[in-house]
């Protein structure tokens, strides 16, 4: 009966199931059973507890959360809750009810099918349109927040089944160009050059965003190894198999967005908009749509 305790409530929340579990925190699926949203099916995120008691993961925790509720946009997942209970540190989100883009491209490599490439261009504008909101926030008092992801990947971009696309996970996110005090983060495939060597700003979401284009319209990574250091061998020398090798029947155009993304960072492209925009210019709106895209999903997963 909705409102009654038991021992899968954690505050006026009714724990449902557990959907993932990461170094840093477990996701469960939840359902508000007494706040303010009664009925309302979230996603529950809580602090490890064997984390809670170092002030670093906890304030890495805030901070994730505090990113969140300062951006509000239709490609970004949204946070309703913070909070703490019974020394749990929490917040609680949005469910996105569907599939991450990495699931989305292993299915059409499994299958051996392409995705449609107005698809993976209105996914690649749409990511890029929530990057732009993050990268062009500002504080309550109008100063820029200068928030970098930090962590783009497929696994980060999710689908719903409505094909609503959100990007999500600002764990590893970060105010202004910065040298990362506690070492590289984010997924290896997707870092860039100079990422590698401790410089994180905008330009390293722009690179990954290609990488996840790249993946799209190949269903291969652009830059590869068999261990983590032969990856970043390959990506700090931008050798990766050129798009007409792999889809010589694609546009030019793509190629040379494509070529553009994975450039030194001085040619790359200066913003997300910017990036976005010229993106925009190679698909048709009326086929690139979430409706098309669910369709995509559904025929892959049924």
């Amino acid at each position: 009966m909705p409102g009654t305790p038991s021992k899968h409530q954690f505050g006026h929340y009714q724990i449902l199931s557990r959907i993932g579990r990461g170094g840093m925190a477990e996701v469960f699926r939840a359902v508000d059973v007494s706040g303010p949203s009664p009925g309302r099916t979230v996603a529950l995120k809580r602090l490890s507890p064997n984390l809670a008691r170092d002030p670093a993961y906890v304030e890495r925790f805030a901070g994730e959360a505090d990113l969140c509720r300062l951006l509000d946009h239709p490609n970004i997942v949204r946070v309703y809750e913070v909070g703490v209970i019974r020394d749990v540190y929490f917040m609680v989100m949005e469910l996105i009810d569907g599939r991450d883009l990495g699931q989305l491209i292993k299915r059409c490599r499994e299958r051996r099918v392409h995705l449609p490439t107005e698809f993976a261009l209105y996914i690649a504008r749409t990511l890029l349109d929530a990057l732009a909101c993050a990268h062009e926030a500002t504080a309550p008092s109008g100063k820029p927040l200068d928030i970098v992801h930090g962590d783009v990947s497929a696994s980060n971009v999710f689908i719903s089944r409505v094909g609503e696309i959100k990007l999500g996970d600002f764990g590893s996110a970060r105010r202004g160009a910065a040298a990362p005090a506690d070492g590289v983060e984010g997924k290896p495939f997707y870092l860039s050059p100079e990422v590698l060597e401790g410089t994180l700003t905008v330009h390293a979401d722009l690179w990954a965003a290609t990488v996840i284009l790249y993946e799209m319209l190949t269903l291969e990574r652009p830059f590869f190894g068999k261990a983590p250091a032969e990856v970043f061998a390959a990506i700090r020398a931008r050798s990766y198999v050129p798009l007409r090798e792999r889809r010589p029947e694609l546009p030019r155009a793509i190629e040379v967005i494509v070529d553009r993304g994975f450039s030194g960072i001085d040619e790359r492209f200066g913003s997300a908009r910017e990036y976005g925009a010229e993106l925009e210019l190679l698909f048709d709106p009326n086929v690139g749509t979430p409706l098309g895209v669910a369709a995509v999903v559904r025929g892959l997963f049924g």
